[in-house]
C-alpha cells in the first residue's frame, strides 16, 4: 500500500507541516497583540460561550516565544510535550488522546477477529448473482464501516477480492471502488457516531459526543440512498455493455457462529453508547471504557469460536497494533494543542493573540449571513483536507479555531463540526493526497486522472448536497 500511495501527490507530512506553522505561529505571537473578549457569557452552563465581537479588545503588548521555556512555560522546544500533558481526562489534548489509544486497540481486536470480513464476503457469496440486491446492499454496509468504526483503509483487500467477482458478474473495477471506499467515505463524511472524526471534533468543540445524532442520521441516509441508487444505475449501465460469463464465482469463506457474536456485540455496543450519551452524560472517559468492553467482548467471543487459529496472545497483539496505529495521530492532537497554547490559548476572556486574530477575521466578514458563513467554513475545510487528509488530525487542527469563529459569526458549533465532517470525508474520494485513495486506486488498477475524470461529476454533486445540509442546519438552528 505504500508503494501505491508513493505514486501520487505527496504533499508535506502532518507533522512537518505543524512544526512549519508552529514557526510561524511564534514570528506572529512576537508581532501581534493579545487581546480578549470583555462580553463573554457561558451558554446553559455547558462549555460553549456566548462571545460579543465588539467587545474585543487589546490586552497588551506582542510578546515574544522563547525556543527553550523553563519553570513550566510554553517555548517550541517544548510544544510535543506541553501538547501531549494538556487539559484532562475530559477533553484536549490529555482525554483525546487516551480515548483514541483506547479506542484503536478495540478496533483492532474487533478487526483481527474477521468478522467483519467474513460478513461481508458471505453477503457477497450469497448475493452475487443478485446484482439489484448486491449492489445497494454492499454499498449500504460499507457507508454503515465508515460511519461506526471509520473504516476506510481495510476496504483495499476488499477491492482486491471484488475485482475479479465483479468481473465475471460484467462490472468493471471503478463499480468495486464505489461500492466499497466511496461508500465508506460517504459513511465516515455523513456519520453521527465515527469515533475518529465526529466524536473527536465534538469534544474539541466542547459538544457532548454523538449530540445531533438525529439530523446526522437523517443526512447519512439521504447520501447513502443517493449513492447506492447511483452505483446501482452506473453497475446496470456496466451490465448491459458486458459479456456476463456463466458458472458460479468461486466459493469464498463463510461467516460462521463467533461472527454473528461479534457482529451481535458491535451492535449492542453502539446501542450502549447512543443510550449512555443521550441518557447518562456518558463522555470521553465512560466511552472509552464501552469501547474497551467491546474489544473484551469480540476478542473472547473469536478465541471461543476459533481455537486454535486465533490465541489470546494474537488477540493481545491486536490490542497493541491498533493503538500503535493511532500513535501518528496522537502527535498530530498533541501539536495541534501545543499551537493554541503558543497563542495563548483558547480562552476568549483571556488575553491571547489566538482572540486577536479571530476578531479580524470575523470582523472582516461581519454581517455575512451565518448559512454564507457555514457554507464558507464547508469550503474551507475541503481546501484543508488536501493537506491534511486525517479526520482526527483535521479536527485537532481546525476546530479550536471554527469553532470560535463560528460563535462570532452566529454560527453554533454543531454547524461548525458539521461542515467539518463534510468537508474532510468527502474530499477524500479525489485528493491524491489522500494515501487511501490511492492505494484503492492502486488494488483496482485505476488510474488517479482515470478516477478524477470519472468522479469529477459525482463529487461535484456530493459538494452541493453537503452545502444544502450544511444551509439546512443553521435554518434550523442545529446545535
Amino acid at each position: 500500500m505504500t508503494q501505491v500511495a508513493d505514486k501520487g501527490l505527496q504533499a508535506p507530512d502532518t507533522l512537518l507541516l505543524l512544526t512549519i506553522i508552529a514557526l510561524l505561529v511564534a514570528f506572529a505571537v512576537a508581532l501581534v497583540p493579545p487581546g480578549r473578549f470583555a462580553n463573554v457569557a457561558k451558554v446553559d452552563g455547558s462549555k460553549q460561550v456566548s462571545v460579543e465581537l465588539h467587545s474585543y479588545e487589546v490586552a497588551g503588548p506582542a510578546r515574544g516565544v522563547p525556543v527553550f521555556a523553563e519553570g513550566g512555560n510554553v517555548g517550541l522546544l517544548n510544544l510535543p510535550f506541553e501538547g501531549l500533558v494538556a487539559g484532562d481526562k475530559f477533553g484536549t489534548s490529555v482525554g483525546i488522546v487516551a480515548f483514541l489509544l483506547v479506542l484503536g486497540g478495540s478496533f483492532g481486536v474487533l478487526m483481527r477477529t474477521g468478522a467483519i470480513d467474513r460478513t461481508l464476503v458471505g453477503f457477497v457469496a450469497r448475493y452475487q448473482r443478485q446484482v439489484v440486491i448486491l449492489i445497494p446492499g454492499l454499498f449500504v454496509l460499507f457507508s454503515l464501516g465508515g460511519a461506526i468504526f471509520g473504516m476506510g483503509e481495510e476496504t483495499i483487500p476488499f477491492v482486491l477480492l471484488l475485482v475479479p467477482v465483479f468481473a465475471r458478474l460484467g462490472l468493471n473495477a471503478i463499480t468495486v471502488v464505489l461500492v466499497t471506499y466511496v461508500a465508506t467515505q460517504i459513511g465516515f463524511a455523513t456519520s453521527w457516531m465515527n469515533p475518529f472524526s465526529v466524536i473527536v471534533a465534538q469534544g474539541v468543540a466542547g459538544l457532548p459526543p454523538v449530540s445531533g445524532a438525529s439530523f446526522r442520521v437523517a443526512m447519512w441516509a439521504v447520501f447513502t440512498a443517493i449513492g447506492a441508487a447511483l452505483t446501482l444505475y452506473y453497475a446496470l449501465l456496466q451490465r448491459r455493455n458486458a459479456a456476463v460469463e456463466a458458472g458460479d464465482i468461486a466459493p469464498m469463506e463463510r461467516p460462521h457462529w463467533g461472527d454473528h457474536g461479534v457482529m451481535l456485540v458491535l451492535l449492542a455496543t453502539m446501542a450502549w453508547v447512543i443510550f449512555g450519551v443521550t441518557q447518562r452524560g456518558y463522555y470521553l472517559p465512560e466511552l472509552a471504557a464501552q469501547f474497551f468492553a467491546m474489544g473484551i467482548a469480540a476478542g473472547a467471543i473469536a478465541w471461543i469460536s476459533q481455537r486454535g487459529r486465533l490465541s489470546a496472545n494474537q488477540l493481545a497483539d491486536a490490542f497493541k497494533d491498533g493503538a500503535a496505529q493511532m500513535l501518528p495521530v496522537v502527535l498530530v492532537v498533541a501539536l495541534a494543542k501545543a499551537l493554541l497554547l503558543l497563542l495563548g490559548g483558547t480562552d476568549p476572556s483571556q488575553p491571547s493573540v489566538l482572540n486577536t486574530l479571530l476578531y479580524h477575521l470575523a470582523h472582516s466578514i461581519e454581517g455575512v449571513p451565518a448559512a454564507l458563513a457555514a457554507w464558507l467554513m464547508l469550503l474551507l475545510q475541503s481546501g484543508i483536507n488536501f493537506l491534511v487528509p486525517s479526520g482526527s488530525g483535521q479536527a485537532a487542527l481546525t476546530m479550536p479555531i471554527m469553532a470560535p469563529l463560528g460563535d462570532l459569526l452566529g454560527v453554533t458549533r454543531q454547524v461548525s463540526v458539521l461542515a467539518f465532517q463534510l468537508g474532510d470525508g468527502l474530499t477524500n474520494l479525489i485528493v491524491p493526497t489522500s494515501a487511501v485513495l490511492m492505494g484503492v486506486l492502486g488494488a483496482a488498477r485505476i488510474d488517479w486522472l482515470t478516477w478524477a475524470r470519472f468522479f469529477a461529476v459525482w463529487m461535484g454533486g456530493l459538494l452541493v448536497l453537503s452545502s444544502v445540509f450544511v444551509v439546512i442546519a443553521v435554518w434550523i438552528g442545529f446545535s
